[in-house]
């Protein structure tokens, strides 16, 4: 499907709200729609992987009455004759889980019985063994508190044959793969990865293991950006860094376009710096630079590159060529290359993060997330935000939303507390590696005093 971008409010407010980013986000890519490439894998290798069609189950779960726990099984009409007093019945076998009783119990009998072994026809009550006193080749019961149906797990209780046992967009966590594999199923067919074409910009960026530099910083973002498209799935080719060259910006993309579904940069989108790549990037496609009211994180880029204007020259060719700039990394490699269809390729999304660490792993959570979500096919879960009582004084400028690194906890009452993890630079990355969780005042919020509710995102489950 082609997708054109035209987001009004985009090209006319000076901040937009995040509620207007990710609006306006959905906006340019539901057109898109996710990647239609599908393939089949074995259970083992789909972890993390979204199934690309709904997951009928084939048998009922479980498939037939079972016993919930370890002991006695009985036909519960046998507590009528006792008014909830004692109970005394003969032990005449033992159902193991795997090898079903086939014989009749005549009336006064039971069965000693495994936790899942199937409940013997006629039976339908499980006593604990613990509750039981043995007496030679009989049992002993209070049966006050068991009423008839205790402790047995009915037969398609879970799910019923013929059921959605997991919906197409369903993320394959290893809770999930325990149930296909519960339905006797080896196999799931998935959506394949959304590739994701990251790189730096800067000429100040140096690769961890360099030599120092005097003004020089080692390229943080090429690793914590990439750690958490890995932790989404993602297909990732390491474009590495670009010198703030319009030239050499022009050509990384060009080469991470025909490469990708998701171009992916961080560095070189600020207000001094994006006048000489706005044009550039109008040529390579429709791009805009949005000015988000949000702290930490302003700048953000976005739009759609053009494939047609992306191939110039053949993939293979560019992975071959001498390049004025640094070259691509070995982890992009030739099956990669060959697994990509240039006749099928729609245009690449651009998302352009802030440099500064902090900035770019922020606006990463609150944007690039959901929209790799929409673009894989992932079903749309409600992101969970908590509430804690503030432990500090939070200074806070109304009219614009600001995310603070902080430390979730619980106090003597039980009562979930939230302070910050110190200073809140957006160049502080130690603060990132401290916190476990993000405090989220919206931009109607002013300063926030000492015991105070907030909200607050858990990072399990963001990174």
């Amino acid at each position: 499907m082609t997708a054109t971008f035209h987001p009004a409010a985009a090209s006319t407010a000076q901040n937009l709200s995040t509620t207007q980013v990710l609006e306006q986000l959905r906006a340019l890519l539901q057109p898109l729609g996710a990647v239609a490439e599908q393939e089949t894998l074995s259970l083992s290798d789909a972890l993390d992987r979204i199934l690309a069609e709904p997951v009928a189950c084939p048998v009922d779960v479980p498939p037939h009455d079972n016993s919930a726990m370890d002991g006695y099984a009985f036909d519960g009409t046998e507590l009528d004759s006792v008014n909830g007093g004692l109970l005394r019945l003969r032990v005449v076998g033992t159902v193991l889980a795997g090898a079903p009783w086939t014989q009749a119990l005549a009336q006064g009998e039971c069965v000693k019985i495994m936790t899942g072994a199937v409940m013997p026809a006629g039976l339908d009550t499980v006593v604990p063994h613990e509750q039981v006193t043995a007496c030679g080749e009989e049992i002993e019961f209070d049966t006050c508190g068991i009423r008839p149906g205790a402790n047995r797990r009915l037969r398609g209780e879970d799910l019923r044959q013929g059921e959605v046992a997991l919906p197409a967009g369903q993320r394959l966590t290893p809770a999930a793969l325990g149930l296909l594999a519960s339905l006797g199923l080896g196999l799931a067919t998935v959506r394949r990865r959304l590739r994701v074409a990251y790189f730096s910009t800067g000429d100040e960026l140096l690769n961890p293991g360099a030599a120092p530099r005097e003004g020089a910083i080692y390229d943080s973002n090429r690793f914590s950006l990439q750690g958490l498209l890995r932790r989404m799935g993602a297909q990732v080719l390491d474009l590495g860094s670009v010198p703030d060259e319009p030239a050499a910006l022009e050509e990384r993309l060009r080469e991470a376009a025909t490469l990708a579904d998701v171009v992916l940069t961080s560095g070189g989108i600020s207000a001094g710096e994006a006048d000489h790549t706005r044009a550039m990037l109008q040529r390579l496609g429709t791009v805009q630079f949005w000015r988000v009211a949000m702290r930490p994180g302003r700048p953000l880029a976005v739009g759609l590159l053009a494939p047609a204007a992306m191939a110039l020259n053949p993939v293979a060719e560019r992975f071959t060529e001498k390049s004025a700039i640094s070259p691509i990394p070995e982890s992009v490699n030739s099956s990669e290359k060959q697994s990509i269809s240039m006749s099928s390729k729609r245009p690449a999304v651009l998302l352009g993060l802030p440099g500064n660490p902090v900035a770019a792993m922020v606006s990463f959570l609150m944007f690039v997330r959901p929209s790799l979500a929409l673009l894989s096919g992932e079903r749309a879960a409600p992101t969970v935000m908590l509430q804690a009582l503030s432990s500090e004084r939070l200074r806070k400028r109304e009219g614009r939303t600001e995310y603070l690194r902080g430390v979730l906890d619980l106090n003597e009452q039980g009562q979930a507390t939230v302070r910050t993890t110190g200073p809140q630079g957006s160049a502080l990355l130690s603060s990132m590696v401290d916190a476990n969780c993000i405090i989220v005042l919206d931009d109607a919020r002013g300063d926030v005093q000492p015991g105070e509710y907030v909200h607050v995102l858990p990072m399990h489950g963001l990174i």
